[in-house]
């Protein structure tokens, strides 16, 4: 393959996992210990996704993020202090504290935000990309979906006129096997969601999603190939959240053996043994990177902590016109 991948790269793609995986176990934490508010939605698990396909990227490209967005929002350069500040609600936070877990953006880097709404980021990148053609800045834009979204009118919509117009978009389905409690082969009738590229003459591939070199490799392809001004392409990359849908989720639908069958396949895991087996780090470094990690969540979470309450006589700023 003529994309190499780097001993550096590979270092910064371990790191952001790990990171990710910290960071998620902490929210968790915190929201039992009644210091988030509302809900979350947490991607432990599939932290590969988000990672492999952003390390294709170059800076100033831009990603559309989901409900299950706080891999992208760290993968994209993200601040940790600024993240658990908007989950706990502070003045600090990303959005003021206004938004909460499902609407962190980060304009800075080049996140347009997550949202809420099941594929309300797949317009969002398509429009975005449109405007990159019009600007001729040559930037691309990787929207991320889950599969419930591969469903939703806007997704058929959106690929069609992105490949109509060639638009420099990347489309990542993060297929973590259901759309909130159900299956995704009960809910699809394509056993692929990367099928469907095929109605809208766009390149569509499967991927390993906890595989994260594999992942980026497959979106590089399509990212320079966008970039090329060829049109999109549409990723599928299989992966599994280990955790419920969000903290309201009793998670009854699914037995402990498919989940700890996939657990043996976590992402991290995978990737630390390789890199130690092909001489990229020793232990003992890795260790280093995962004790940096491991500091740096805990001084975010403090600075979070500290942080002021947003006041009352400001409440409506940035919610209401």
């Amino acid at each position: 393959m003529a994309v190499e991948l780097t001993a550096e790269k590979k270092l910064w793609m371990y790191r952001k996992m790990y990171e990710i995986r910290c960071f998620e176990l902490e929210v968790d934490r915190l929201f039992k210990a009644n210091m988030i508010w509302g809900t979350c939605h947490l991607s432990v698990g599939e932290e590969a996704t988000a990672v492999g396909a952003i390390a294709a990227l170059e800076k100033d490209d831009m990603i559309t993020s989901t409900h299950r967005g706080h891999g992208h929002c760290i993968a994209k350069g993200g601040k940790l202090p600024q993240m658990f500040a908007e989950l706990l609600g502070k003045e600090t936070g990303y959005c003021r504290g206004r938004g909460g877990s499902m609407h962190i953006a980060d304009i800075e880097t080049g996140n347009l935000g997550a949202n809420g709404i099941v594929g309300g980021g797949i317009p969002i990148a398509t429009g975005a990309a449109l405007a990159s053609k019009m600007k001729k800045d040559g930037k691309v834009t990787l929207c991320f979906f889950g599969d419930g979204a591969n469903n939703q009118g806007v997704f058929h919509e959106s690929l069609n006129i992105a490949s109509l117009w060639k638009l420099p978009v990347v489309y990542v389905c993060e297929n973590n096997q259901y759309g909130m409690s159900v299956a995704f082969k009960k809910s699809t009738a394509a056993e692929n969601v990367a099928d469907r590229a095929a109605a809208y003459n766009m390149p569509g591939e499967i991927v390993d999603g906890n595989d994260v070199e594999a992942v980026y490799f497959a979106v590089k392809k399509a990212v320079d190939r966008a970039r090329r001004g060829e049109g999109p392409s549409l990723i599928e990359a299989k992966t599994y959240r280990w955790l419920g849908h969000s903290k309201s989720d009793a998670n009854v639908y699914r037995t402990k053996e498919e989940i700890e069958e996939w657990k043996k396949r976590c992402p991290i895991k995978r990737y630390r043994a390789k890199l130690v087996e092909e001489g990229v780090a020793t232990e003992e470094e890795l260790e280093k990177i995962e004790k940096e990690v491991e500091r740096e969540i805990q001084e975010a979470i403090e600075y979070a902590k500290n942080s002021p309450e947003p006041s009352v006589e400001d409440i409506a700023d940035g919610v209401y016109a």
